[in-house]
This record gives C-alpha cells, sequence and structure tokens, in this order.
C-alpha cells in the first residue's frame, strides 16, 4: 500500500512512552500519521524535541509543533512558578488531582489536532491518554474523550457535512507495565522518549516524580530493562 493510498491520521504527540506507542498502534492499523506537538509552556524544550525525534523514527509523514502560551494562565507545577512534587504518590489512586495537573490541556490539544485533521480531511485523532496508571487528571479519563468526540461532530463541517470524526485513545484501559509491553511488541524504542516532568535539556529523568515513577513501575512489571537515562 502506498503512502498516497493511507488513511490520514492526526497524532498528538507528547515526546513520552504513551505518545510514542499511540503512533507505532496507528501506524500497525494502516494510518497516515500526521504528529501534532504542542509547545505550550512547559518546564523543558527536551519533550519537544523528544517528540520530533520519536515521529520521525516512528514513521510519521510530518511532524508539526504548535506553539499556544499556557504559562500566561499559569495554575500547574508545570506552567507556573510551581515547585513539581516529588515523591509523593500522586497516582496512589485517593482521587486528588495533583498540582502537576495543567488546565484545559488536553482539550485544548484535542482542538489543535480537530482543526488540523479537518484541514488534512482527516476523520481520525489519535491521542495516549490512558486511565489506569495515571495521576488522575480529569482529562485522561473515558467521559472526556467521548464527551470530546461528541463535541467535535456537532462543532465542525466534516462532523456536519462528512465522515465525522473518531477520537482513538487505544491506551485508555492499558496499565503502564501493559504499554511497556506492547511497545516491545511494535519495536519502539523508548530510549528515544522522554516522560519526565523536570527532565533537563539533555532529556534525562529526575527519577522522582510522578511519571518517572509511573514509567519506572511499568517497566519493573513488565519485566522489561528500563531505558530511561537519569541525572
Amino acid at each position: 500500500m502506498s503512502q498516497h493510498s493511507l488513511r490520514k491520521a492526526v497524532v498528538l504527540v507528547s515526546g513520552g512512552m504513551d505518545s510514542a506507542v499511540t503512533i507505532a498502534l496507528a501506524r500497525e492499523q494502516g494510518y497516515q500519521v500526521h504528529a501534532l506537538s504542542v509547545a505550550y509552556g512547559q518546564r523543558h524544550n527536551s519533550e519537544l524535541a523528544a517528540s520530533d525525534r520519536v515521529s520521525r523514527m516512528l514513521g510519521a509523514v510530518e511532524h508539526k509543533t504548535v506553539g499556544v502560551d499556557l504559562r500566561s494562565i499559569g495554575g500547574s507545577a508545570l506552567t507556573a512558578d510551581i515547585e513539581v512534587p516529588l515523591d509523593d504518590g500522586a497516582h496512589d489512586g485517593d482521587g486528588h488531582i495533583p498540582v502537576t495537573y495543567v488546565p484545559a490541556r488536553n482539550t485544548i490539544m484535542l482542538s489543535i489536532a480537530l482543526g488540523w485533521a479537518e484541514v488534512l480531511g482527516s476523520s481520525d485523532i489519535w491521542c495516549g491518554v490512558n486511565a489506569v496508571d495515571y495521576s488522575g487528571y480529569p482529562d485522561c479519563r473515558p467521559a472526556f474523550i467521548d464527551a470530546f468526540e461528541a463535541l467535535a461532530n456537532v462543532a465542525t463541517k466534516a462532523g456536519v457535512e462528512g465522515a465525522g470524526i473518531r477520537v482513538h485513545a487505544p491506551l485508555m484501559r492499558m496499565s503502564k507495565a501493559d504499554i511497556a509491553r506492547e511497545g516491545q511488541r511494535l519495536g519502539v524504542d523508548f530510549s528515544a522518549t522522554v516522560s519526565c516532568y523536570q527532565a533537563d535539556e539533555e532529556g534525562r529523568a529526575c527519577g522522582h516524580c510522578d511519571a518517572c515513577r509511573l514509567r519506572a513501575q511499568g517497566f519493573r512489571e513488565a519485566g522489561l530493562a528500563d531505558p530511561t537515562r537519569y541525572v
């Protein structure tokens, strides 16, 4: 099958392990991947560099980075001068939403992806949100994805006059161990990814934030070597 005959999909890419596996799954299912990252004012640029690296490595036909200044409203440890919590068990299931939650981030990212999908003539948006081993963010749950898909199909020309819009979240009900194993099956080089909330400019992880702890737990439970580079 030629690249021109493949179905187009917009895939949100953060540079982390989840979005890398999402790209690989979209490619496996026969999609021509148009990778999209958002520079929203996050603490470091290494995740954006990882996004570009991973997109090219996994065969995306293009990778676009769109800038949105969420630092101008702040409200998160990732977009304001607020300390990133370390070793605090934010994913321990007690129901609280940690300060690393970025207000409306996934809504904004999916909205940009929706606009680009319309321009490309694509009916498919893919994202790597997960509601099993995660920090409890409200915009990573099935209810949010279902609601956004419903919105997309009443708010766009593609939804009203076209084939409709579908939001794919293939990792939603997978554990981090499941995701690590799936990435191994798909041949994803996880050493190219960056998950840490406060990685340095070289992409080395702190090992203590919630994202680092979830990632390490996933590799450990999957029985796989952890390729993460730490400071």
